[in-house]
């Protein structure tokens, strides 16, 4: 079951009345959206987007109970300002963009995120990928050792992904790396032994640099800060939760630009991070940092 990280502090944070429109542009299984609604109440409007179909589908099923009216819409949160554009607002009074993956899509034996399983090796959020769409397969089958170390090293901040990128390519000459545990015999045999004992599985920040490169969660992160501010009411406010450090780095540095440039205020001098309550039941908060930026 999907936990959603932070929620109360979100809730808190968003300050949100009665009446406001919110927009929620990574829905997930609507953890959030479901504790939104009820303090915006029924002449409220929360818009939900999503690129997961099974998530809308389930986050739509819950959210037939709430009060506020509910807009879904199957996208990629980089398109914000379409979406909400087509909702017909001109202006929200909230943004909440978290940049997560859920238990589920973790889990899904059809996406390849987890090591854990042998699954094949795609690591999209989308759920119907085309054949135009890029894949870890195609990353690792296809492109450059250069570029591999570079995404390796850049996105995973693995120490050995030079030695893991050559790896791949010297192991790819020998037959094509279909799965997810084809890539973790890769990867285990690039780094030293001692490296295989570590709180943190080898495969870890790999199998994460790969998945922020196929969703071009970094170029979606950077195009949508703009847009959610520009979206934003007198005093609304964007709240954002990322996963690890570039993320954090790129949302820092955006409001703090906003700030200089008198757009808004900072409300999170620091970010708020998980208690320890919730890390313990829910592991996955753990790496979890939630910002906040209010518009003038």
């Amino acid at each position: 079951m999907h936990i959603p990280v932070l929620l109360k502090e979100v809730i808190d944070s968003l300050n949100l009345q009665e009446g406001d429109v919110v927009v929620d542009g990574t829905l997930n299984r609507g953890g959030h959206s479901k504790e939104i609604c009820k303090l915006i109440g029924k002449s409220g409007t929360l818009i939900g987007i999503d690129l997961d179909q099974d998530a809308l589908d389930e986050a739509g099923q819950d959210l037939k109970e709430v009060k506020c009216k509910v807009v879904l819409e199957k996208d990629n949160f980089r398109n914000l300002d379409k979406v909400i554009a087509k909702a017909g607002i001109e202006k929200v009074d909230a943004i909440l963009i978290d940049l997560g993956f859920s238990s589920d899509q973790m889990d899904d034996a059809s996406r390849g995120f987890s090591f854990q399983k042998d699954e094949k090796l795609l690591m999209t959020l989308k759920d119907s990928p085309t054949e135009d769409d890029l894949t870890a397969r195609e990353i690792v089958n296809q492109w450059d050792e250069e570029n591999i170390a570079d995404i390796i090293y850049g996105y995973g901040g693995e120490t050995f992904s030079r030695q893991i990128a050559s790896k791949i390519i010297e192991s790819r000459k020998e037959k094509s790396i279909e799965t997810t545990q084809d890539l973790v015999s890769v990867i285990e045999k690039a780094v030293p032994s001692w490296y295989k004992h570590k709180k943190i599985h080898f495969a870890t920040k790999t199998f994460q640099a790969l998945r922020i490169t196929v969703n071009d969660e970094i170029g979606a992160l950077k195009e949508v800060l703009p847009k959610a501010i520009e979206a934003l009411e007198e005093n609304g406010r964007l709240a954002v939760i990322s996963f690890h450090s570039i993320e954090d780095r790129i949302v820092k540095q955006y409001f703090r630009e906003q700030k200089e440039s008198e757009i808004g205020t900072i409300i999170t001098k620091k970010p708020i991070v998980p208690s320890r309550d919730e890390v313990k039941t829910n592991p996955r908060s753990r790496s979890a940092k939630l910002r906040i930026f209010e518009k003038k």
